[in-house]
């Protein structure tokens, strides 16, 4: 008898804070591709968001276990946070697949946005070798060529799968900036993440009411 190949989504970000969207982009990615569980990794210390400050990763990562809690297919992966060092996928993915073996499969979910920036990214040959590329469609961000990802990764193409999500066009940004403003975010986030955020004051620029 053979062995049992496991699906796995790898869903990586900051999470500063996680929002409906990404859960929405997670669930859809799981029913389409069939996927045996979805993992949620929170960046560590992220390189292109040296920037800005970003949440500590204690309040990233509660976040999340708060966000999927109830989920059977979700699971939080602490395999960023707890490497030093800068948070590159390509280590994240070497990470995963000395932790699950050669039997689990990985489809490394990102914005369509991103895989056409992939050629930029450390060790782009190596990334597709390690996984099935994911991209979702983004709101305002054409389908990639896949063409020209290919002339400067060959072979890319055949590792790289389309998924439709919902055009949630939602982003953690707008997220922090209403917090900080007092604004609402109910129903942006997950109720125990809105609690959390109130809990810690999390995103505050200055103190004040929070719907």
């Amino acid at each position: 008898m053979g062995l049992v190949t496991q699906r796995i989504g790898v869903l990586g970000g900051t999470f500063d804070p996680i929002h409906i969207a990404h859960l929405a982009i997670a669930e859809d990615c799981w029913d389409q591709l069939g996927l045996s569980e979805v993992l949620f990794i929170p960046a560590g210390d992220p390189p292109h968001k040296q920037h800005r400050g970003v949440a500590p990763a204690v309040h990233r990562v509660a976040m999340v276990e708060r966000a999927i809690a109830g989920n059977p297919h979700f699971r939080v992966s602490r395999v960023d946070v707890d490497r030093p060092g800068l948070s590159y996928s390509v280590d994240t993915l070497e990470s995963l697949r000395a932790e699950l073996g050669t039997e689990a499969e990985l489809f490394f979910i990102v914005g369509s946005d991103s895989l056409t920036d992939l050629p930029n990214w450390r060790d782009p040959r190596r990334l597709i070798e390690l996984c099935t590329v994911v991209a979702v469609n983004r709101p305002g961000y054409p389908r990639p060529d896949l063409k020209q990802i290919d002339a400067r990764i060959p072979g890319a193409s055949g590792r790289t799968r389309f998924v439709d999500v919902p055009d949630l066009n939602l982003t953690s940004s707008e997220i922090r900036r209403r917090v900080a403003e007092g604004r609402t975010i109910r129903y942006l986030v997950p109720d125990p993440v809105r609690d959390y955020i109130i809990e810690k004051q999390l995103y505050r620029v200055a103190r004040g009411g929070e719907r």
